[in-house]
């Protein structure tokens, strides 16, 4: 199937947004897919009437069926077309969590440094020396050096996915935007443990700060834009 051709930068209803990514431009964005977000020791817990944890039951299931099967889906296709991968988890630089922000130190989203709970979750985290980020607040662009990491590494479009929708990755989603990054949700790479959360975030950023694909879609899009980038090669 052709590649649709890149529309003008002032082409209507945000058709410049849509267009396909460069592989060799592009990075996924993980954010916050760490062990304080997801066990098989809290999906028991939140499996027992009673539990604390049994309202987080949707969301943990959700974790578990849909969001991590997907993205390990989509890590494999990524690093199969070298596209880099970097991930982002919050935690603090010091083992009593003083650097971390007001918001999080109240919302008790301090985890000391090296802690398990800090760690990327085994079945959808990094493969050699890809690059792990701590961050200290919500927004991964707030409180690390990530954009200049972006810079260096040459990236200019970001395909981001994690939790929670409607915090975490909708802020990543903005600033992005923002800082003239062009931005692809993979809405079935996504979860929010609040109710309808993660629906409206989704339909908030999408055409708005970014284009919404799912996780088929954009392994799609991988395969054959390598596809035409060795047609093109052959043909030189």
């Amino acid at each position: 199937m052709p590649l649709p051709a890149i529309p003008p930068i002032d082409a209507a209803d945000g058709a410049y947004r849509e267009r396909p990514v460069e592989l060799a431009q592009t990075a996924l964005l993980s954010i916050d897919m760490q062990n304080a977000e997801w066990s098989p020791e809290q999906m028991a817990r939140a499996r027992t009437p009673g539990s604390p944890d049994a309202r987080l039951l949707p969301f943990l299931e959700r974790l578990e069926q849909v969001v991590m099967p997907n993205q390990a889906r989509l890590l494999a296709a990524a690093r199969a077309h070298r596209v880099e991968v970097i991930f982002t988890t919050i935690e603090a630089l010091t083992q009593d969590g003083r650097d971390c922000s007001l918001d999080h130190r109240i919302s008790g989203l301090v985890f000391p440094k090296g802690s398990w709970e800090a760690k990327v979750i085994a079945r959808v985290g990094p493969v050699g020396d890809e690059i792990v980020i701590p961050k200290t607040s919500s927004g991964i662009f707030n409180s690390t050096n990530i954009e200049y990491v972006l810079r260096n590494l040459g990236v200019r479009y970001l395909v981001m996915f994690g939790v929670n929708t409607d915090q975490c990755v909708e802020g990543a989603i903005r600033d992005a935007a923002d800082r003239g990054f062009l931005v692809t949700q993979i809405d079935d790479c996504c979860a929010s443990s609040v109710p309808g959360g993660h629906e409206r975030s989704v339909d908030a950023m999408r055409g708005h700060f970014c284009r919404t694909r799912t996780t088929d879609e954009m392994i799609a899009e991988f395969a054959a834009l390598a596809a035409a980038g060795s047609a093109t090669a052959r043909h030189a």
